[in-house]
């Protein structure tokens, strides 16, 4: 099909059954042959695929978006396992195969941005590029306000707030959610670092951070370091590996600041990745 003009179809959903869990996922995209691969995008704790969807909106207007509810998340239930980076990375490159994809550019945020991490690390096949946002590779890379304040965190925290709504509305077991509240402190709480694993990731990759995210900047930095970029361009070329640093720009709150509401910039900057000719 030629000079065709591709309309954004009604996304497709569904479940697949991968590691144990019933994930649900979503599928956006033009009607018609996509111009560009598929795109998997993982959302942060306590989200779901619809909030994510002004990301996922842009980039599906030229390509098949994969966004699914991650473990305990959504319409997604928990199983008896625990919430980590590993498991939802295992259960992102899961749900590709499921879905007949054999490679996708993958995008994750805070949360997903780790397990995006680590899709690349344990299945780097499945990855032909990568987007870390607000994510690091070492625990000690999350603001040191942020590892304070996680021991505190109680699910009465989140009483009225948009994220506990959503989960009763969503869940298929509403009562969980004190249950998904402590499998995410653990998360925070459980030191990690995969500096070498980093260093074998293959894949282009672009890590974006805020100056003011719960991610520290000088992390980003030392992610960015650890994939190769940093060196002079002029001299020896371009890296496979990319930084952007958002000015002005926190991880989620107060409105309008967070790293995702930023889209007039992260988009460009994610898209112009996504279709550069192959290294």
């Amino acid at each position: 099909m030629t000079d065709a003009v591709h309309h954004a179809a009604a996304p497709t959903t569904g479940y697949a059954r991968v590691n144990g869990l019933r994930v649900y996922f979503e599928v956006h995209g033009p009607e018609g042959e996509p111009a560009a691969g598929p795109v998997l995008v993982l959302h942060g704790a306590y989200m779901t695929a619809g909030d994510m969807a002004s990301l996922v909106s842009a980039l599906a207007a030229t390509r098949r978006v994969v966004v699914p509810d991650l473990q305990g998340h959504g319409r997604t239930a928990d199983v008896d396992r625990p919430i980590t980076y590993e498991g939802l990375a295992d259960d992102a490159a899961a749900l590709l195969d499921h879905l007949g994809i054999d490679r996708a550019d993958v995008i994750g945020y805070s949360m997903g941005g780790a397990a995006a991490l680590q899709v690349a690390v344990r299945h780097p096949e499945v990855v032909r590029t990568l987007v870390v946002v607000s994510a690091s590779h070492a625990s000690e890379g999350m603001h040191p306000d942020l590892l304070a304040m996680v021991p505190t965190i109680t699910p009465e925290l989140f009483a009225g707030t948009p994220m506990e709504a959503t989960y009763r509305a969503l869940a298929p077991d509403p009562g969980h959610f004190p249950v998904l509240v402590e499998k995410l402190k653990t998360l925070d709480a459980t030191p990690f670092s995969w500096t070498e694993d980093v260093r074998r990731i293959a894949a282009p990759t672009l890590v974006v951070a805020g100056d003011a995210d719960a991610v520290r900047a000088e992390h980003a930095v030392e992610l960015f370091h650890l994939l190769g970029g940093g060196a002079m361009g002029d001299l020896s070329g371009l890296s496979r590996a990319r930084l952007a640093i958002l000015p002005g720009t926190t991880h989620f709150v107060p409105e309008g600041c967070g790293v995702l509401d930023r889209l007039d910039w992260l988009l460009p900057m994610v898209l112009d990745l996504l279709d550069a000719p192959p290294g």
